[in-house]
């Protein structure tokens, strides 16, 4: 089935636009998509399956990736998340949206090619997009100055622009089967194919900021299906090992409904709704992306069945004159390293350990050190919650964990060695030592104007590069 093209008419809009999530993040599970292709199928609508793979540091790393290998940089799971699915999505003519071409969307098709190959299938027609990434020698004077004081004193990893959905839905109305992007705004992969079916204006404010909070509503994956809205005795949720992703059904007029595959665990009701719908969002009034800036202060949801939640009311505001960008660059290194003290004064044992360790290593660097499980994650008191302990049972089972940040990969190299040293150095009976090292990222994030970041999209083929 080949997309329109050119505005719908008015008085004929089309039917509605089924879209699926695959994944809502890099490293998702990789068999999530086989439910919703499947229901996508029984419904026999006009349907997109989006895979939403990256975060800021997911496409770093990509990038240093890309360093190592030119041939990677893209979605690592790419394979896996495409196996189960993209005989049926070609058979089917249900178009595949992704930003999993990270780094190295090219890479990204030769590797779906390959796929097609070794399952026996034609390649896909696929469609990359391009002009997010800025790490050209002609935009390095503009992203400094755009950061100014912000701009990292140490290497530049990435720098990337969050471009909008018109470059994804002129690929689908020119007949791309694979749209493959790299850093698009999270809501794009929804926007576009809406934009495509149902040919709406790109100044139609009301109808893209619909378009874009459907999107917003997918992004995450299971999270609007009672992923991340799980909280057991208090918001509970069935079945959640086998939970469904969320499919939209967006329709004409940019009203949405969200459900999930039949026989799928999980829950979406209007409370998974609305946290999904606040999540990230720093101001319900006017929340910004490339395309429009959506207002959800009138928006309302209605469960209109089970697991069926309709999304109405929202309105949009005209984009913004400038686009997000993020900038990534090297931080240092990390090491951490773990022991455990266990039986008769497992907890005086695990106290002499941290104060070994912050002895030898003396004020080089910051040093963190957590007793795991008791403030730990919402931060290290140096063992200041010991005083409120009273008469509660000394623990009998403690885990101590160390973080160092240095500035190279040697330096960070001594904390992982004088933990492990503590098997016969430190107090009896530690065991089970882990370390880990690894170089670190920091992000500053700046705004350019978009007339400076042309974007767009051309064809893949076997000797593609993207310019």
């Amino acid at each position: 089935m080949r997309w329109p093209s050119g505005p719908a008419s008015a008085s004929t809009p089309r039917g509605p636009l089924l879209v699926g999530c695959g994944a809502g993040f890099s490293g998702d599970r990789t068999d999530a998509a086989r439910p919703v292709v499947d229901a996508l199928m029984a419904a026999g609508e006009p349907a997109v399956l989006i895979f939403e793979t990256l975060a800021e540091r997911t496409l770093a790393l990509a990038q240093l990736a890309r360093e190592r290998d030119p041939a990677a940089g893209y979605e690592p799971l790419l394979a896996d998340l495409l196996r189960p699915v993209l005989a049926d999505c070609i058979a089917h003519g249900i178009r595949i949206v992704s930003n999993f071409g990270a780094a190295n969307p090219a890479g990204a098709a030769a590797c779906i090619a390959a796929l097609a190959a070794e399952l026996g299938l034609r390649v896909p027609r696929m469609a990359l997009v391009h002009g997010d990434d800025l790490m050209g020698a002609e935009h390095a004077q503009g992203l400094q100055a755009a950061c100014g004081a912000d701009w990292p004193a140490s290497r530049v990893v990435s720098a990337n622009a969050y471009i909008g959905a018109e470059p994804i839905a002129q690929a689908l109305q020119d007949g791309a089967e694979i749209v493959i992007a790299g850093r698009v705004a999270d809501p794009a992969l929804v926007l576009g194919p809406a934009v495509a079916w149902h040919g709406w204006a790109w100044d139609d404010w009301d109808l893209l900021a619909r378009g874009t909070m459907a999107g917003h509503l997918l992004e995450c994956g299971s999270q609007v299906s009672g992923g991340y809205f799980a909280d057991p005795g208090y918001k509970d949720v069935p079945d959640l090992a086998h939970v469904g992703f969320p499919i939209a059904r967006i329709e004409a007029d940019g009203s949405c409904t969200i459900g999930k595959p039949a026989n799928t665990g999980g829950l979406i009701n209007a409370q998974t709704v609305k946290e999904q719908l606040l999540y990230e969002v720093h101001d319900p009034a006017a929340y910004l992306t490339p395309d429009v800036v959506a207002d959800i202060s009138d928006a309302w949801v209605s469960e209109v069945g089970p697991d069926q939640v309709r999304l109405e009311g929202v309105r949009g505001h005209a984009r913004p004159s400038h686009l997000k960008i993020n900038v990534c660059s090297e931080r240092g290194w990390l090491a951490e390293a773990e022991i455990s003290y266990a039986g008769a004064h497992a907890l005086a044992r695990a106290q002499l350990a941290r104060q070994i360790i912050a002895t030898r290593l003396g004020a080089q660097g910051k040093l963190r050190c957590d007793f795991i499980g008791v403030t730990s994650v919402l931060g290290d008191d140096q063992g200041q919650w010991l005083a409120h302990l009273g008469a509660a049972p000394a623990p009998r089972d403690v885990r101590v964990r160390w973080a160092w940040e240095q500035p190279t990969a040697r330096a960070a190299e001594v904390l992982l060695r004088e933990v492990n040293a503590l098997y016969t150095c430190g107090p009896g009976g530690g065991g089970g030592v882990r370390t880990q090292l690894r170089s670190r990222l920091s992000t500053v994030s700046c705004l350019l104007p978009r007339a400076q970041i042309p974007c767009g999209w051309r064809w893949w083929h076997p000797a593609a590069a993207l310019p």
